[in-house]
């Protein structure tokens, strides 16, 4: 059993949505909770699934019930580091890996991983996500940056929201696109499909840009690069199927070619660029492929080709297009 206390931000949501959401657990189990008198909003229990919250409400689980797993988590896996020292630890995430747990989660998860190697973490965003400051989606790989105490946590979580803290993904896609092309679309739950997110006219402020890198003309699959000025969940995935483009592997948002065998989202945050919270220090961290990524860059593309156009002054020039 556990509780947990969360912050509305957003306007005229439905109780049940929102914990939907941050819980990711099913609206069923949502309904539940709400209708025991387990959920209250500025400290007065609420019954009613359909409450509507207002920006600022606090709201508190008392109970809800966790997943299997034991306190002792059996890691059987090690997670790449790519720089660490007092203040930060930068790692590249494996694909399949969930960054922490949640009721749905029965596997070991990052933040597990973290504990078991007492590896040190902030305590401000609570024990199940101790020194995590942004995450990536299970499928998705790569840069992902760990504060190890409270003050760096606050310092990049500010560095988050102001996009001082940021991240060049790499993505294959399905189709090449006209041009390269910033897409500016509010975000939010998918109103008939709440595994997925979509554009939602009364939904988050979302910006994303996509650069074109390399196109494979016979297979009609290219390379892009994205930045994101916004951090919304899924948010890559929705402004491309936004414009009719998918990522390969991607069958949750449209992607349904049955000509390769992807077994996940071809999406990897190649390049984590921050600002080092004690020294002040501008900071580039790349995140090298997983075999999987790299396999199917090459089938499509030549090594030569692929180093040359993924190489970060090229990456940089792209993105300062759109600035």
């Amino acid at each position: 059993m556990f509780e947990k206390t969360f912050t509305c931000d957003s306007e005229d949501v439905r109780l049940d949505h929102f914990l939907t959401d941050r819980l990711q657990v099913s609206r069923n189990q949502i309904t539940e909770l709400i209708k025991k008198g387990l959920v209250s909003v500025e400290n007065r229990v609420v019954t009613k699934t359909g409450t509507k919250l207002k920006s600022g409400q606090l709201l508190h689980v008392r109970r809800i019930e966790k997943n299997d797993k034991k306190d002792n988590v059996n890691i059987d896996f090690d997670v790449p580091i790519i720089f660490e020292d007092e203040d930060i630890l930068v790692i590249n995430k494996p694909p399949f890996l969930t960054v922490h747990p949640a009721p749905s989660v029965k596997e070991p998860t990052l933040a597990d991983w973290l504990k078991a190697k007492n590896i040190s973490r902030s305590t401000i965003s609570g024990e199940e996500r101790e020194g995590i400051v942004h995450r990536i989606d299970k499928e998705t790989s790569g840069a992902l940056v760990i504060a190890k105490n409270n003050a760096s946590h606050m310092f990049l979580a500010k560095q988050l929201e102001n996009r001082t803290l940021g991240r060049y993904y790499l993505a294959l896609i399905d189709y090449p696109l006209k041009n390269d092309i910033i897409v500016d679309k509010p975000i939010a739950r998918h109103p008939k499909n709440r595994l997925k997110m979509g554009v939602v006219e009364n939904g988050k402020d979302a910006k994303s840009a996509f650069c074109k890198l390399l196109t494979c003309e016979e297979h009609d699959v290219e390379l892009i690069g994205a930045k994101l000025y916004s951090g919304r969940t899924h948010q890559i995935r929705v402004h491309l199927n936004a414009v009719g483009r998918h990522i390969l592997g991607d069958d949750l948002y449209g992607f349904k070619s049955q000509k390769v065998k992807i077994n996940r989202v071809m999406l990897h945050a190649y390049c984590l660029h921050l600002v080092h919270p004690r020294n002040g220090q501008n900071m580039s961290f790349i995140a090298p492929f997983y075999d999987d990524f790299k396999e199917q860059l090459e089938k499509f593309f030549t090594k030569e080709k692929i180093d040359e156009t993924i190489n970060i002054d090229n990456l940089n020039n792209r993105f300062n297009f759109f600035s």
